[in-house]
């Protein structure tokens, strides 16, 4: 492959990062920090009632309530824009043309639909985000790993999954193969989920309906990230690759043996 072409699909993931991470910051400020908010309320509250109402406890803040709403989530979904589209600019340039007969917008938004189901409602599923409030300071290393380790799973059943779908293609079928493919992730994950241990840690007095808005709001701005990526990424490699823009740049759509 390409040296020259794989940067420019790597610039153009990175570009693609930045714009969906935008993207993501406006749903983020707009949808979710008024549930931020609302949580860090009722965590006052708590520790303010903890302490008789002296207001003893109280910490003073490193870095302001309005700083984290706005530098530091920007900070924080720009730079994982940048990182994470560039890791799936890579992966996209092996997977062109070997996961089937696509284009590149049609590649593009696979990898970037395949992304958002392994890398966060899978695991979100078992390991839901929690609003403050919410869980045991005790446990949070715990429940850390197990995301991260729920993350790696999945990751990995899915490239599972795609292999043997692949080699069961001859002699199925593509379709056959796909839903038999499909199904043993499936079973795979639910195993995972039964066998790994899950927290209930939401306290009583805690608003269901606070709660809810609150994952809610996470898995929105996941999909608006996932879904601007693939469809930005998707128009920049299709100029790059269709559009005559080069004969290096087209080789990348060739996959090598």
């Amino acid at each position: 492959m390409n040296s020259i072409s794989v940067r420019a699909l790597l610039v153009r993931g990175m570009i693609a990062g930045v714009i969906a991470g935008a993207l993501a910051l406006a749903v983020a400020y707009f949808l979710g920090e008024s549930q931020v908010d609302a949580a860090i309320a009722i965590e006052e509250a708590h520790s303010h009632a903890a302490h008789g109402g002296g207001g003893g406890g109280e910490e003073e803040e490193l870095v302001s309530r309005t700083m984290q709403a706005t530098g530091g989530l920007a900070t924080a979904l720009l730079v994982f824009g940048v990182a994470v589209g560039g890791i799936a600019a890579l992966v996209f340039a092996y997977a062109l043309g070997r996961i089937g007969n696509f284009g590149p917008r049609a590649t593009a938004a696979l990898i970037a639909g395949a992304a958002l189901l392994t890398v966060y409602v899978v695991p979100f599923l078992k390991y839901p985000a929690n609003p403050p409030a919410v869980g045991n300071p005790d446990t949070i290393g715990k429940r850390t790993t197990l995301f991260f380790l729920m993350v790696a799973l999945s990751l990995l059943l899915a490239v599972a999954a795609v292999i043997i779908g692949k080699r069961l293609a001859p002699g199925l079928g593509n379709w056959n193969a796909s839903i038999a493919a499909a199904a043993g992730f499936i079973l795979a994950i639910g195993l995972a989920y039964a066998f790994l241990p899950s927290f209930d840690e939401v306290g009583k007095d805690f608003p269901g309906s606070l709660l809810w808005k609150f994952r809610l709001s996470t898995l929105a701005v996941q999909t608006t990230f996932w879904a601007g990526f693939g469809l930005i990424f998707g128009y920049l490699t299709e100029r790059l690759l269709v559009s005559g823009n080069g004969a290096d740049a087209r080789r990348v759509a060739t996959p090598v043996g």
